[in-house]
């Protein structure tokens, strides 16, 4: 097509928006659901319309495409509702847990998927998860995690060792060192013992349930309460 024909072509096509717009086909309204997380600016720039415009000259699928692009957007509907309204209804993805890497933390989904590195206070109360592997192994492992509450409410960090098996890290400071095969199952053990003897709240260091014969309790220096619940138990020291 030649410079003129493509002159043409636009002079025609402004000219069909603003007859349409004169006729009623023109932005009223731009409605956004579903939205909680997402940059509202960044939705404006990729909508790029304003009350006005021709409703017509709105292009819903290069917006849908754009949008889908944003990190939070897990899915995301964009249309044209007749006779003024531009609308999109974004499915957001759900943040799971912070990731710590190289001394930095990001916000990830329930996929691994990296959300975001910015503006993370309002997600402080999260659990942090540490390892390289963490995108690929973590969203597994915390559904296993989130299946038993009254260890999931108390843990505060969760590492991946030499990307094998996990290592709890508990608000109050002790370490629960899970096995590499059966997790859930030790899991389930621990909060067993827990609701017979609220292990987890008692002055103790570390917890070992790597071992399917026993659990270990290594308690804190100056801790002399025995545990009346058949698992071995041992003084200070390293595990």
């Amino acid at each position: 097509m030649s410079e003129a024909s493509t002159r043409f072509a636009h002079w025609t096509e402004n000219k069909f928006y603003n007859r349409t717009a004169n006729a009623g086909f023109a932005v009223k309204d731009i409605l956004v659901e579903g939205r909680h997380y997402t940059d509202i600016d960044a939705i404006r720039a990729i909508i790029s319309s304003n009350k006005g415009d021709p409703l017509f000259a709105f292009k819903p699928d290069e917006a849908q495409s754009q949008l889908q692009k944003l990190s939070w957007v897990k899915s995301v509907q964009v249309e044209r509702r007749f006779p003024d309204t531009i609308y999109v209804n974004i499915h957001e993805r759900k943040p799971m847990a912070l990731w710590q890497r190289n001394k930095r933390l990001s916000l990830i989904d329930e996929e691994g998927v990296v959300l975001t590195e910015h503006k993370l206070e309002r997600f402080k109360d999260y659990i942090i998860v540490i390892g390289a592997s963490v995108p690929e192994q973590a969203p597994a492992f915390l559904r296993l995690l989130k299946a038993e509450p009254e260890i999931q409410k108390r843990v505060e960090a969760a590492t991946l060792v030499s990307n094998r098996r996990w290592d709890l890290k508990l608000k109050n400071g002790a370490i629960i060192k899970l096995p590499e095969n059966e997790p859930a199952l030790a899991l389930r053990r621990l909060a067993a013992m827990h609701e017979e003897e609220q292990l987890m709240d008692k002055d103790i260091k570390a917890i070992d349930v790597r071992e399917l014969s026993r659990i270990t309790v290594r308690t804190l220096p100056g801790a002399v309460q025995e545990y009346k619940t058949g698992y071995q138990k041992t003084g200070g020291g390293s595990i």
